[in-house]
């Protein structure tokens, strides 16, 4: 009986694993794959108009995101099942997290700038930029494709693989980080900006850890970047 068991546990597991490597997959190569059907039309991309490109880069990302939520259906039906059911206590709970997000985001990001002249994240920079260019494109990547793609890759994915507690969650938020921070890497002082990225993502996955449900980080992340995202948009449009 007992052997059976632990079998029973070790295809669950390795099931669980298998969904994560295919996310990763879908996550880290699909992007790759963004240009091929100009190519394949003899399109030069440089002559595309941006709002055209802006369109196709949201259905683009919206098809990730029905392959990932197809990959993760039966889990994510169940989590979604008991969100139902106490919604009201996950938000009681865990809402005071987004506010230690803000609060340590804050501390750091202003003792970084004071050490780097007043310089913000090379990020943040780029998405600033890409908000005056294509707003409507950058508002949807943060505040509707990045809460459920980051969540399901840098979450979900993770804790399928990794089961121990503490190093799921290092793991998931020095990842989370390292890939808002390396992709538009300038200088060394920008490394320092991996401790206010990666705080989101270990409080994302402390939250997954405690409550066993991703939509409880899902939501934080969603409320994170909306409230951000908003003021931008605010600022951009009525400022």
């Amino acid at each position: 009986m007992k052997n059976e068991k632990r079998t029973l546990t070790n295809k669950k597991y390795w099931k669980q694993c298998i969904q994560a490597i295919v996310v990763l997959l879908i996550y880290f190569f699909l992007p790759l794959l963004q240009p091929v059907p100009f190519y394949l039309f003899g399109i030069d991309l440089k002559t595309v108009p941006i709002t055209i490109k802006a369109i196709y880069l949201i259905v683009f990302e919206a098809l990730m995101i029905v392959l990932m939520i197809s990959v993760f259906y039966e889990d994510l039906k169940e989590n979604f099942e008991d969100l139902k059911k106490n919604h009201r206590t996950y938000f009681n709970e865990y809402i005071k997290y987004w506010f230690l997000i803000l609060l340590l985001m804050m501390i750091s990001n202003s003792i970084i700038m004071g050490l780097n002249n007043g310089a913000m994240a090379s990020n943040e920079e780029t998405i600033r930029e890409n908000f005056t260019i294509v707003p409507l494109y950058t508002f949807f990547s943060a505040v509707v494709f990045a809460p459920i793609v980051e969540e399901l890759t840098f979450r979900k994915s993770i804790r399928n693989i990794c089961t121990n507690d503490f190093l799921f969650i290092f793991l998931s938020g020095l990842i989370f980080g390292s890939l808002h921070v390396l992709p538009s890497y300038q200088t060394p002082m920008d490394l320092l900006y991996l401790i206010p990225y990666s705080i989101p993502g270990w409080v994302f996955a402390y939250t997954l850890k405690k409550s066993k449900n991703i939509f409880v980080p899902m939501g934080l992340h969603f409320i994170h970047n909306g409230i951000l995202m908003s003021l931008q948009t605010f600022l951009f449009f009525f400022m």
